[in-house]
């Protein structure tokens, strides 16, 4: 792979193109596949530079064994950072020295899988690049590397000292927050209490602005069957989502509604009503997302000093090393992360 020289300083405000950080995920499994596809395709290459965020080894060597363009130039950790460049290239760590199998989860792949995304945050931090899309990982490969973190979204949320945040997904026109994430079932229903749903109604309200909705018009989702009609199917409405509702219209002034059953909530949201759903659980956000796109569906974490988004899928270590992955969920992943990266640029100069 060809190498040039570089300038120091940058600012990913002066290039015509956002720049944007993509991570490499898991080297075992299908991120580095799917992220050399999407930096190739054209829609990804009109809205921004892709920066991607890896060991430039490993990606030559999937690019060979794949018959993947990967003919980029390289950034390597050490050196000063470019003010300009044109094209995608790769900001390699150099940091995959034992033996990494496809397909095979190990502390090698999950420690190389941490360390791009602490240096994707550097360089967001650092405002090297204005974003960031990550290819997946793999949280098992992630913890015998060392990280104790459950998921990209708590461990971006450690990195940057965030108190306020959130996984979200946008999948077409629907937008769908959770109030929880990867706990069982039985404690996901303990989590729906007044206070956490004031905190992500108030978060997803400011993050919607951020995003250029300037009045966003929110839906809390309800826990029981049929909002609990009237306390027949459960007390969770009446005792906590109702008076969290009401502050948050009352004192907080913000536009939400609920709680509305789940059964059409999500429907009337991707049919313009809303424009965002705030979820009470996990399955009770992704089962509407994935059967509305997917595959194509955008991982979002709000409440970062950045945008960061995400594939909707995981590693997929039985077709990883094979030629077989779809890239569409990277592709839509990065031109969100531009899309969004582009808005809060445009809010925060209005701010100045």
């Amino acid at each position: 792979m060809a190498e040039t020289p570089h300038n120091s300083g940058s600012s990913p405000r002066h290039a015509q193109r956002l720049r944007i950080g993509i991570t490499m995920g898991d080297p075992a499994g299908i991120g580095p596949e799917v992220v050399l596809k999407a930096v190739a395709e054209p829609d990804v290459l009109r809205v921004c530079t892709p920066v991607i965020i890896g060991d430039a080894q490993w990606l030559a060597h999937t690019a060979r064994a794949l018959d993947l363009r990967c003919g980029y130039d390289i950034i390597r950790r050490d050196e000063p950072f470019p003010e300009e460049f044109v094209g995608p290239v790769i900001y390699h760590l150099d940091n995959i020295h034992g033996h990494i199998e496809w397909g095979v989860e190990s502390a090698e792949a999950g420690r190389a899988a941490g360390e791009y995304i602490e240096a994707a945050v550097d360089l967001c931090l650092t405002r090297k690049i204005a974003g960031v899309a990550t290819a997946p990982i793999n949280k098992r490969a992630l913890f015998l590397g060392g990280y104790s973190f459950p998921g990209h979204t708590e461990f971006f949320a450690h990195l940057t000292g965030a108190r306020e945040y959130a996984m979200a997904f946008v999948a077409a026109n629907l937008r769908v927050v959770l109030l929880s994430t990867h706990v069982p079932l039985a404690e996901a229903i303990r989590l729906v209490e007044r206070d956490r749903i004031i905190c992500t109604i108030r978060l997803t309200h400011r993050e919607m602005q951020r995003w250029g909705i300037e009045r966003p018009r929110i839906a809390m989702a309800a826990l029981n069957p049929h909002g609990a009609e009237g306390g027949l199917f459960g007390v969770e409405e009446a005792s906590e989502i109702v008076p969290a509702v009401e502050y948050c219209r009352q004192v907080e002034g913000i536009e939400v509604y609920g709680p509305v059953s789940a059964d059409t909530v999500f429907l009337r949201a991707a049919r313009g009503e809303f424009d965002a759903v705030v979820a009470c659980y996990h399955d009770q956000a992704m089962i509407p997302v994935k059967c509305l796109s997917f595959g194509e569906a955008v991982n979002v974490t709000l409440g970062l000093p950045f945008i960061r988004t995400s594939v909707d899928h995981g590693t997929a270590f039985d077709i990883a090393g094979k030629g077989l992955a779809e890239h569409s969920s990277m592709v839509a992943a990065i031109r969100l992360a531009a899309r969004l990266a582009r808005a809060d640029e445009a809010n925060q100069a209005v701010g100045a």
